[in-house]
């Protein structure tokens, strides 16, 4: 039983289109890991990153750890003081903030701390 000369030649196609066949698949196959693994995955840690960015004191916030409070100030650019319940405020990293249920309208540096009343027309205005 041995291997005719006519079964061991290749079919004749050129060198150069069967390495493309080859490398078609694995490209492919990376095209479409990019699009629905990779993507989402730097568009979802673009977006976290910007909703950190963006916590102002007013926000109410939940922590990793399952704590919703009111951030009540910001300490640096990564720390945060929430307050849990009133009269009991925590230092929170900026980080552990997992979610923001409800952003304020109003300024940072606002120093009084009285909530913003919905006037006519659905915007928040300051009491006076």
């Amino acid at each position: 039983m041995f291997i005719t000369p006519a079964y061991a030649q290749s079919l004749g196609f050129g060198g150069a289109s069967s390495t493309l066949v080859q490398i078609a698949p694995l490209a492919l196959i990376f095209v479409v890991f990019y699009f629905f693994l990779i993507r989402p995955q730097q568009q979802k840690a673009r977006d976290q990153k910007t909703m950190l960015s963006g916590i102002r004191r007013g926000d109410r916030v939940v922590t990793g750890g399952g704590f919703i409070g009111t951030v009540a100030k910001v300490v640096g650019d990564d720390e945060l003081l929430v307050e849990l319940a009133e009269g009991v405020r925590v230092r929170a990293l900026r980080s552990t903030v997992v979610s923001v249920l409800a952003k304020t309208g109003g300024r940072d540096d606002d120093d009084d701390d009285e909530p913003a009343e919905t006037g006519a027309g659905g915007k928040a205005t300051k009491k006076n």
